[in-house]
Formats: structure tokens, sequence, C-alpha cells
């Protein structure tokens, strides 16, 4: 045999030999990570199933809202007039008996045009005929008319009556406006800003008062800002009721009002306070239920564990 190739290696046999023909251990090859990760795969899930016994998931009703700010005056036009100045603009501040705009009705305004004529015309002839006695009377006679009608326009003036914000509701030059018609309105300088908010009618019996909402401002959606729910409306709204209130964009299902009162007149943008607007339109949610997350992935447990309704 001697000479003849083996198929074991001489270290092996040597091996062998020397220590009294014991055989050696299996041959291991797995990496020595296979350690460890099978401990940390086990402190991982032992991990989720505590996140999803501790942690919940909340469902929320959500919708549309306005704001409302109180205390507004409203002015209106006495007559169809015309709106012939505007000396405020909107969002200014004016004191009480400060001049807002002027208006003029129309049949006023043309007779104070036929007046202005008239003038021009015995303007002309009086300088034409300088010693004409009887053209320098009427002169006179046609400046009184004007005199007088421009003293019936001037009461014409619309003037604030209290301290207050100039809502952008304002008439512009050359409108005409027909009587009884808003003109302009003034927000009082100590009104209190509300949220009206409009939510889905069958949250009915979970929302109430102390229930807080989430409120994001349209075009400010970067600032969310929470207030407590100060009651909530039995009266559910139909689709033509939310046309009237939100546009035509409003949704078509029941909803009902919700009220809360914002916490000043001001808001924060990006650092700014800006002074909220009557009718600016925003969006909110209140998280009416909640419950784990683990009985959101398995239902069946929901009748073993306990959890909010």
């Amino acid at each position: 045999m001697e000479g003849k190739p083996s198929i074991f290696r001489k270290e092996a046999l040597d091996y062998y030999q020397l220590h009294r023909r014991h055989e050696g251990d299996v041959l291991r090859v797995a990496p020595r990570w296979t350690r460890w990760s099978y401990p940390l795969l086990m402190a991982l899930v032992a991990v989720v199933l505590v996140f999803c016994s501790l942690g919940s998931v909340s469902e929320y009703a959500a919708g549309p809202a306005l704001i409302r700010v109180e205390r507004r005056v409203r002015l209106t036009a006495p007559e169809t007039s015309v709106v012939t100045s505007v000396a405020v603009r909107p969002g200014q501040h004016v004191t009480p008996g400060q001049v807002l705009m002027s208006l003029q009705p129309e049949a006023e305004l043309r007779e104070l045009t036929r007046l202005q004529r008239e003038v021009d015309l015995q303007r002309l002839r009086a300088l034409e005929t300088p010693l004409d006695w009887a053209a320098r009377q009427t002169l006179r006679r046609a400046h009184d008319a004007l005199d007088t009608a421009l003293a019936h326009a001037e009461a014409r003036v619309v003037r604030a009556p209290v301290a207050g914000v100039v809502a952008p509701s304002l008439g512009s030059v050359g409108q005409v406006v027909a009587a009884d018609s808003p003109i302009a309105s003034l927000v009082e300088e100590d009104a209190q800003a509300r949220l009206l908010a409009f939510l889905p009618a069958h949250y009915r019996p979970l929302l109430r008062p102390g229930l807080h909402l989430r409120v994001t401002l349209q075009g400010f959606h970067h600032e969310v800002q929470e207030v407590a729910i100060e009651s909530v409306d039995d009266e559910v709204l139909g689709p033509e009721e939310l046309q009237r209130l939100l546009g035509a964009g409003a949704a078509p299902e029941p909803r009902l009002i919700v009220r809360a009162r914002l916490p000043s007149r001001t808001f924060n943008d990006r650092g700014h306070a800006r002074e909220y607007v009557d009718g600016m339109p925003a969006s909110v949610k209140a998280a009416v239920r909640s419950e784990p997350i683990l009985l959101t992935l398995v239902p069946g447990l929901k009748g073993l564990l306990p959890h909010d309704g």
C-alpha cells in the first residue's frame, strides 16, 4: 500500500494518530454574525409587539370651517347711489367719525353735472360781456345753486360710527349700490374671533365640548393650532344650506356646526402676527375615537382586549 495516494491529508492522519484515534468535530462554516442575529430578531419582534399593544390609531372627523369675527358694524346705502370716493382701504384702522367714502344718488349726480355746466356757461357769458349786470347776477345764482347742491352732497359722506378695522367688503369708486345694500363694514377693535366647523353628522354622538380641534387655515398650511370645542349644534345642515354657507364646492353629505372660540384676533404666520378676516376658510379635524394598533391588525382580539370606543 506504500506509495499509493491516500484520500486523507497527512496532517489529518497525524492528528488522528496523535489524539488516540479520536474523531474530529463536524465542520462548521456558519459566519460569526449568525450568532447574534437570531437574538436581535427576537428582540425586534418583541419591540413590535409591545408597540402594537401600546400604540394607538385614531379616527378623525374632518371637514371645512369658517372664521367668524364678532361685533361687526355693517354700513348700508340709504338709497340707490354711486360711490364717488373711497378714503380708506381694507385692513385700515379707523377712529369714530373718520370719513370712509362718499355717496351720491344718481339723480343728484346728474343735477350736479348740470349745475356745473350751467356755472361754466354763465361764467363764459360774464367774461364776454363784463359790463352786463344781468349776466353777473345769473352767474351768482348759478354759483349759489351749485354750492347748495355740493353742501347737500357733503351730507352723503359715510363716516365710521365706531373705532375698528375696515373689512375687505368695501365699495369701490364708480360702483352703483342699491338702497339698503352693504357698502362697508367695520370690525370693532375688541371683537372676538370664532370658528365654525362643519363636521359629518354621523359623528354627533362622539363630538362633545372640550374635545380638541386641529385647525389649518387655507393658505397657511405650515401653521396648525388646536382649539377646544365650545358647543355642538344638534341641527343637521343639508346640501342647500351648506352650499349657501360654503359655496358650490360644499360636501353633499349632511353636516352639523361645531363652534369654538379662537384664543386671539391674530394668528402666527412664520413669526408675523396677522389678523383673522371674517369669512376666512379653514379645515379642521378632531380625533373622535382610538384603538390599539394590535386590534386594528387583528380585529378578532377586540373582544378580548380593552380599548377606547
